[in-house]
């Protein structure tokens, strides 16, 4: 059997609403009698055709909007709980976009029960932990960021921590400096995104290091450009949330050659798959793209003990997994 299928698997960053696949997407939208401008799946599929985050931005706003109901918010959660378990992931942490269903009239309430059902289920039925993480759109102020954080506080026994996405043209995350200040007074773990080749990336990462203080950073692979911050990486444990197969739609490449590199210097990397249903490969597929890359099957159970190591996971997952990905890494070695 092939070292990705026997691997345990942690997740890190994956977008729940990038989960919508075409046939859930077709089929939520009769539930909610909602006209959808293509007629077939391949017809849907053919249209996910990106060059760079704001293109891609564009059809994964248009495509939330099927997603009205509790019910809705559980089926998409749900379909990827099954997908996850089949390839063997163990934990996940999962962002969800509030802003984006409150924004367009779906209350809080709503978005937030229907995926915590489907968790609940997820841990019972399939034996999957996973972990809520609501991000807040930078590309609106920060004060309905904060007005969004606050909404979350009655929930706040379901929300594992907070984080940073959209486009980030023009959207530091400095300007989100209070909203995070907040977050952790309020009990909250921090993360955010810098992606791949943005203006302005290392400034960002810088930013999120330093001023505003995150435990890890969500793809970030721009680090390299700056020695001196890829050392304070390693000296504060700090992580990094990569995904190779999305890296190749919005910029030049998977950016595996750097992913590599960054392993090799010390650098908690992981690999995780951020919004499978528009890029067109889940965790499995972004690990193979490393091992197509030339990494070893001991690289491999590393970037897992990463993952698992800089997860928000309480100390009994956190010991479970570590203790298969010891018995994988002596099988292996013995065969």
């Amino acid at each position: 059997m092939d070292i990705i299928d026997r691997l345990p698997k942690c997740e890190l960053h994956l977008h729940i609403e990038g989960t919508l696949e075409p046939e859930l997407k077709f089929a939520l939208a009769e539930r909610n009698k909602i006209d959808l401008p293509f007629g077939t799946v391949e017809e849907m599929r053919a249209a996910y055709n990106f060059n760079d985050l704001t293109s891609f931005l564009v059809g994964y706003y248009e495509g939330m909007r099927v997603l009205r109901t509790s019910p809705d918010f559980y089926d998409l959660a749900w379909a990827y709980f099954e997908k996850a378990a089949a390839q063997g992931v163990r934990y996940a942490e999962i962002f969800f976009d509030p802003q984006a269903h409150t924004g367009r009239g779906v209350p809080f309430d709503v978005v937030i029960r229907g995926l915590r059902h489907a968790q609940l289920d997820a841990e019972a039925r399939l034996g999957l932990r996973t972990g809520l993480i609501m991000c807040f759109l930078r590309d609106y102020q920060a004060e309905y960021a904060m007005a969004t954080l606050l909404e979350s506080l009655p929930y706040r026994e379901w929300i594992i921590g907070i984080g940073l996405d959209s486009d980030e043209r023009g959207n530091p995350p400095n300007k989100f400096a209070e909203v995070y200040a907040r977050a952790r007074d309020e009990g909250y773990l921090l993360t955010a995104h810098c992606d791949v080749d943005q203006e302005n990336s290392v400034e960002h990462i810088r930013q999120c290091l330093r001023d505003i203080g995150v435990a890890r950073i969500d793809h970030g692979t721009n680090v390299l450009e700056s020695p001196e911050l890829v050392a304070e990486l390693t000296d504060r444990n700090i992580g990094l949330t990569c995904c190779p197969i999305s890296n190749r739609w919005v910029s030049d490449g998977t950016k595996a050659a750097q992913i590599k590199e960054l392993l090799d210097r010390g650098v908690k990397v992981t690999i995780n798959s951020d919004d499978p249903a528009y890029f067109g490969g889940y965790v499995a597929e972004n690990l193979a793209v490393m091992r197509d890359a030339g990494l070893t099957a001991q690289e491999l159970i590393t970037l897992q003990r990463n993952a698992i190591d800089i997860s928000w996971a309480p100390p009994a997952v956190k010991s479970d997994f570590l203790a298969r990905l010891d018995a994988l890494g002596g099988s292996h070695n013995a065969s």
